[in-house]
Order: C-alpha cells, then structure tokens, then sequence
C-alpha cells in the first residue's frame, strides 16, 4: 500500500504545478472575498446559531493562497503591480537588516520607475513582541496609505499584515482579532487595502498565508491573528532575494519549511475537525489535512530534505537556494489551508519563555530563539507521539528521508519518523539538539504545558490529542521531557 502512495502523490503534485504554471488568472476562491460590513447582521446571528447548535464534524474544505509570481529578477515589477492596481501611496514596511540590502533597493527603485509615493516603516522587530506590533499599527493608522508592501521575512510581512488589519479597524482593541481564546478571534468582515509581499528568507511561507504571529508579552508565549482576509493580494517570490540570507539563518528558516509540511501533512483530516461552522465565514483558515494540501505539503517537504543541507553546505549553491525558496512558498499553501499542531503549538511558549538564550549569526541586540528552532526542537519527540493517528502518512514521510520502509510495522510509524527527523536535524549541524540547549530544565515543563495549551487554533488540529485538558497536558508534558535531549 505504502509503496503506491508517494508516486501518486508526487504524480499529483507534478500535475497541479504545472496547472498553476499554465493558468495565470486567480483562483476563483480570491473572488469570493470577504463580505461587507452590511453582513454584520448575519456573523451575529451565525455566533447565536454556533452556540446553539449540535456539534457537528465539518464536511467541507477551503483553498485560499496568495496569488504568486516566481521567477529570478520579478521584484523588479513590484511598482508596475501597484500602478496597476491604480494606487499611489504605498506603506513599505522591512527591518533594520533588510533596509539596506539588495531586495529593498530593487524594490523601492520599482516604485520609484513608476512615480509612486511610499513612506518606509522599517523599525520591525525579528520575532516581534506586541509592542512592536502596536508601534507598527500606530504608525499605518497615521500614514493611511492606499496599499501595502512588505519587503523581508516572516516578521515584517506578519507585522505589515497585523498594521493593514487594524488600519482598517481603527477602533478595534488589540486583542479583538487575536486568536481564540487568548483573543476575540473576530471574523474579518471589510475589505483590506491590497499587499504585495515579497520575501527575503525561504521559511515562513507567509506570503501566502492569512496568518500573523507575534509574542504576546503578557502571556509569555507567541499567538496571531488568522484570516483569509489577511493573505496578501500578491506575493512576489524572487529566488534573488534570498542570496543574503546568512547560513544560520538559510538553516532556522528552512527547519520552519520542515515542521511546516510536516505537520500538514499529519494534521487531522478536515473531515474530523470540530465544530462544523454554521456560516462560512467562521471556517478557520487552518482546517485540517486535505487533498489539495496533501499535495502541496509533501512536495514542499520532499524538497526540503533534499535542498536545505545543500543550501547550508555551500552558500554559492544557487540552484538549492531556489529550490527552498519554493518549498517555503509550496509549504505556505499547504499549511495555510490545512494548519500546523503540536510542533507549533509547543514552539510559542518555548520562544516566550527564552531565559536569555541568542541564537548564534543572528544581529539583534536581544536575546532570540528563531521561529524554526522552536518549532523543529521537539519535532522528533511529536512525530513519534502522532505515529499512531496514521502509520501510512508517517512512514511515507520518513521514506522521504531515505528510510526502508518496506518491512516497517505501523506501530513503529512514529519512531520510525521521529528518529529520521532527529537525524536528519543532527545532520544538519549547529542546532540545539533539545531544549536542553536552549537554557531550559524539567523545571519549566509545568510553564511550557501551560503556555500550549491555549494555542487552540493548532492543537485542535494535532492528531492523538482530541482529550479532556488533563490528559493533554501529561501528553504535553512527556513530549517536552523527551525533548530534553536528542
């Protein structure tokens, strides 16, 4: 059985790419947009239905995804986009270490060429707190500009996202889009001003995405905010962009890429997700494993174990550095419709509750646990905790590795996959090989169940974890002893 599910898989993958190579209008789901402020009525009437209504699984799915332009030198049109799209007065938001790079002045020449205006927000923080969130929003509310462009990593284009949404909601208390139950989880009901990402490293697939995350200070822990209103109107994916991007961080961002196919491609199936919503608007953008995102996580996964040692291996292997920045970009429409679980949900409190640790090649003067670390330091440890759920998808992944898996037993499906990921992370080198290493001790394991267990966007979808809060949190808490050390 095995043996026939990864040739289909990467049959249909071959197929789909070259579907979206030879159909360049958009995706008819883009046209559905968001509804009107006029439907206000209806979501309130939808939330009494919610409360009243039976639970019921959920028996449908959505595809939403940015649209994409991939090719060597594209950024270099980002102001034609814009003119285009006849706007004039553009928010460019970056970083400290992107502003003076290659990919921000190709991108502001762009704008230049086409007598745009644009004011540059470029104080965004690497792994942005809530502070440096509101900052942001603070200053798009008062610039109020026609559009958006986001020009960096995952921090800058989640931050530019966050400043859009709430320049459009400018009454809106901070808390009232966040996720549930941290926040209001509100529905996203006007239409937001158009944004072009452009990225710089290959990790986050954010410019794909509807999802924003930052630290929450006061939880101690990372959240976000998830929409499909929040996907940018365009992502611009210029293999170029990515020929900065130091070693150390080439190898978090591309360990995000890694967890995020990962676990797509192991979430619950969309057809065992809970509650069915009972108006479209309220179907999460994360829903669970589906056919249309199977395909897109396990090529994005397959491509990251092949290209994303090469890409640390040999910083001049152009060829490895394009092809991750595609797998990022793949992963991105894989999770952003089917969603992360446990490796996520584990990863915010992990990077909240950083004791001083700083990541080696990173330049910030604070102390930083990147994005890919937290999330791929107990990915061992939860793959062999999922196995059970589905042995098949587990032992396909661990294939992609190189393991037999001819005479493999389902019930060894997640050691079988955990101890490739483990290799493979050894491999890789210079990784902190468990929380050990990031300053953290048996101690903080009460801290860090409790930090995960409000994360209820991602652990609703993690496989062999649909139990009462107890169970979980011993759950949690075996899965962060073991990830101690590998």
């Amino acid at each position: 059985m095995l043996t026939k599910t990864v040739p289909t898989l990467r049959t249909r993958a071959t197929s789909l790419l070259r579907t979206l190579q030879n159909h360049s209008s958009a995706c008819p789901c883009h046209a559905c947009g968001t509804p009107a402020p006029s439907q206000s009525a209806s979501l309130s009437a939808a939330r009494r239905l919610a409360v009243a209504a039976p639970i019921e699984k959920e028996y449908a799915f959505e595809m939403a995804a940015s649209n994409i332009r991939y090719g060597n030198g594209v950024t270099r049109e980002v102001g034609m986009d814009f003119k285009n799209l006849g706007v004039n007065k553009i928010a460019v938001f970056t970083d400290q270490n992107v502003l003076n790079l290659a990919p921000m002045k190709t991108a502001i020449a762009a704008l230049e060429s086409e007598g745009l205006q644009y004011e540059i927000y470029s104080h965004v923080r690497v792994e942005p707190k809530d502070p440096a969130v509101k900052d942001a929003i603070a200053w798009a509310k008062n610039i109020a500009p026609d559009a958006y462009l986001a020009v960096g990593g995952g921090s800058v284009m989640d931050t530019c996202k966050i400043a859009s949404l709430y320049e459009a909601y400018p009454d809106a208390e901070f808390l009232e889009f966040v996720n549930a139950p941290i926040g209001k989880g509100r529905p996203v009901d006007r239409k937001l001003k158009p944004l072009i990402a452009v990225p710089t490293t290959a990790g986050t697939g954010s410019e794909t995405t509807g999802t924003a995350i930052f630290d929450l200070v006061s939880h101690k822990a990372k959240t976000g905010i998830s929409h499909r209103a929040l996907k940018p109107l365009l992502g611009i994916v210029d293999p170029l962009n990515t020929r900065s991007m130091p070693s150390s961080v080439k190898s978090s961002s591309g360990l995000d890429v890694l967890c995020h196919s990962l676990e797509s491609w192991t979430a619950i199936p969309y057809s065992q997700r809970v509650p069915r919503p009972t108006n479209p608007i309220l179907r999460p953008a994360y829903q669970g494993a589906n056919p249309i995102s199977d395909v897109f996580s396990f090529e994005a996964l397959r491509l990251t174990v092949k290209y994303l040692p090469r890409t640390i291996a040999d910083p001049d292997d152009t060829e490895a550095q394009e092809k991750m920045l595609l797998a990022a970009t793949l992963a991105g429409v894989g999770f952003g419709n089917a969603g992360v679980h446990l490796c996520h949900g584990l990863s915010y409190p992990i990077s909240g509750m950083n004791k001083g640790y700083k990541h080696p090649g990173y330049q910030v003067d604070y102390p930083i646990i990147p994005h890919g670390v937290s999330v791929a330091v107990t990915a061992p440890q939860v793959f062999r905790f999922t196995g059970p759920s589905n042995p098949d998808r587990h032992l396909a992944a661990a294939e992609v590795f190189g393991v037999d898996v001819s005479n493999a037993k389902p019930e060894s499906a997640g050691e079988i996959l955990g101890d490739a990921v483990a290799e493979f992370l050894v491999k890789l080198g210079d990784q902190p090989r468990g929380l050990a290493d990031l300053g953290f001790t048996r101690d903080d394991i009460p801290g860090l169940v409790e930090g995960t267990l409000p994360q209820a966007r991602v652990l609703t979808l993690a496989p062999s974890f649909q139990k009462d809060d107890e169970q979980k949190r011993e759950d949690l808490a075996k899965i962060l002893d073991r990830s101690m050390a590998y």
